[in-house]
């Protein structure tokens, strides 16, 4: 069995939390963490098991040249290599509140440069399970990946964790 890694960012915040959730519901000695901050694409191309936990970024440091540490630096880096026959997973973090306009836009982001480049994403999860009003991570009534709110919801991420873990079980072979 291979191992699965969880490719997350940034260091000690939310996503770094959820991100050892994620690893703790699966099995820690069946994930390896990657710290977005210093991967790289030959980092990508060692696994077939990839799960991103993705901080809220705008499309204004996706599509520009913000060096940012971690996910402005790494972003570049998913467009370098292909993703056919890789198992693919995102969960990111949202204020569903203060951003309720653009909840997780940033998974969407994500998941449509995965595809872009042969991905096939599994962990979909349905959007009327979420107060929000709109997202590009929406696609057919689902978002492409779990959406966790730490600000607002943060009673909630243990349980949408664990359910969520259990819906890739399957498809990550862990």
């Amino acid at each position: 069995m291979s191992k699965t890694a969880i490719f997350f960012g940034p260091l000690d915040g939310s996503v770094h939390r959820v991100a050892n959730k994620v690893r703790d519901e699966i099995g820690a000695d069946k994930v390896e963490m990657v710290r977005v901050k210093d991967a790289t694409v030959a980092d990508l191309d060692k696994y077939d098991k990839i799960i991103f936990g993705i901080s809220t970024v705008g499309s204004e440091t996706w599509h520009s040249t913000y060096s940012n540490p971690d996910w402005g630096k790494f972003l570049p880096e998913i467009s370098k290599t292909r993703y056919e026959g890789k198992t693919l997973a995102i969960f990111g973090l949202g204020d569903h509140i203060t951003y309720a306009q653009t909840f997780v836009d940033h998974i969407g982001l994500l998941a449509k440069s995965l595809k872009e480049n042969g991905a096939k994403l599994v962990g979909q999860v349905p959007a009327d399970e979420y107060e929000f009003d709109d997202s590009k991570a929406v696609e057919d009534g689902k978002f492409m990946g779990l959406p966790v709110d730490e600000d607002f919801e943060p009673e909630l991420t243990d349980e949408r964790v664990k359910k969520w873990v259990e819906q890739i079980r399957p498809e990550f072979g862990f």
